[in-house]
């Protein structure tokens, strides 16, 4: 293929390592996960779930592009709407492989948007033909049935709206991500962009908390051993509560990202006994900080609301480098939409080799919308149905 008269080509690589660090750069700058992110993925003890592959786009000879992509088993139930899960889940007694589907992703595990990064001065829309079919061929060389571009924002799905028609795509609804503006000078700023009621309940449920509990907040960079248990420890806490679970970290990840550049941990110990209660992993670069994982020692919580000490020491955190939005990811919606989070609608772009299994899974992905995916999501639109950017 050829955009501007030059020839444009698409080739695969099997480590963030062997693409040099000036693309990496030029390619995924300041916000966006980057070189550390990938090293990190790939260092970090995930090969038993996923095998990571990246294509590097060329333009007559000149490299213009990096798309990351990984391999994984993934359960069908995770994106079906309940009752299609139940019946999935079923069949999969008796028919173990009927509930997973060996799937090549566009993207990343742990990112809550997929970037296809680019260098400046370069379109999407010019290269996605390219890089459709180099992936449906990659797929077909790893015996993968089933392609995912996963969780792209609106703009960039929209850049690959010809690809997805000329190749079969369909699109599936994807959980939101959720980010929240931070506007000058200060906290004081931001407490009064909230509506009076949202005000009135953080405020309300900060004073609650202090009174019942004495919390220290501490930032730091590379955490020590017994910090990495402690962090650990309550990651695994919230881990085990969440509802969607399509990766699983051990402390390999948490020593490893912590020794990356962007990454900080903000603590918050217990007073009188030092016992770490909350951590959130954070990456501050480019005017936002990302809220990447949290963990609560849910032992303690009871009625302490310490997921919004958390966030008010996030804040503070946020402001004190001068973010100007702060990025809390996908899942929690209730907490994030009483702290004033917008979501930001993101979708998946999914492909099955087998026609007869596409036309099934595209039934299927017609019956995916917010309200199926997440009942917190299904309440707030009841009340708020003008926000539901995800049909």
């Amino acid at each position: 293929m050829a955009v501007d008269g030059k020839q444009v080509e698409v080739v695969f690589v099997g480590s963030f390592g062997e693409i040099d660090q000036k693309l990496w750069q030029r390619c995924f700058p300041p916000p966006l996960e980057g070189r550390f992110w990938y090293e990190t993925m790939e260092t970090c003890g995930l090969e038993d779930q996923f095998t990571f592959h990246y294509a590097v786009i060329r333009r007559a000879g000149e490299p213009i592009g990096i798309v990351p992509c990984f391999i994984h088993n993934v359960p069908i139930a995770l994106v079906a709407p309940p009752p299609v899960a139940l019946a999935l889940n079923l069949l999969s007694k008796v028919f173990p492989r009927v509930g997973y589907q060996r799937t090549f992703f566009v993207g990343s595990p742990c990112s809550d948007e997929g970037t296809i990064g680019l260098v400046p001065g370069v379109d999407l829309a010019d290269v996605a033909d390219e890089i459709g079919r180099a992936v449906r061929q990659e797929a077909r060389k790893w015996k993968a049935p089933m392609i995912v571009f996963k969780d792209f924002p609106a703009g960039s799905f929209a850049a690959l709206r010809g690809l997805m028609t000329k190749g079969g795509f369909f699109r599936v609804v994807s959980y939101p991500g959720t980010t929240v503006a931070l506007p000058a000078p200060d906290k004081n700023a931001y407490l009064q962009a909230l509506a009076h009621t949202q005000r009135h309940n953080l405020r309300k449920k900060l004073r609650r908390s202090q009174e019942l509990l004495a919390l220290e907040t501490s930032v730091v960079e590379r955490p020590s051993a017994r910090e990495l248990d402690e962090i650990m420890g309550l990651f695994l806490q919230t881990y085990e509560k969440g509802r969607t679970k399509f990766e699983r970290l051990d402390r390999r990840f948490f020593e490893r990202i912590g020794a990356q550049p962007p990454a900080r941990f903000i603590l918050q110990r217990e007073k009188t006994t030092g016992r770490l209660v909350t951590f959130m992993l954070v990456f501050c670069d480019g005017g936002r900080v990302t809220n990447k994982f949290i963990g609560i020692d849910y032992e303690r919580a009871g009625k302490t609301y310490l997921y919004f000490r958390l966030f008010d020491a996030a804040l503070d955190f946020a402001y004190a480098g001068g973010a100007k939005e702060l990025q809390s990811g996908q899942t929690g919606y209730r907490a994030k939409l009483d702290l004033g989070h917008r979501l930001v609608p993101l979708f998946n772009g999914v492909r099955h080799s087998n026609p007869l299994v596409n036309v099934i899974f595209r039934l299927i992905g017609t019956r995916v919308t917010w309200q199926s995916l997440d009942p917190d999501l299904a309440t707030y639109l009841r009340a708020h149905p003008e926000c539901d950017l995800g049909r």
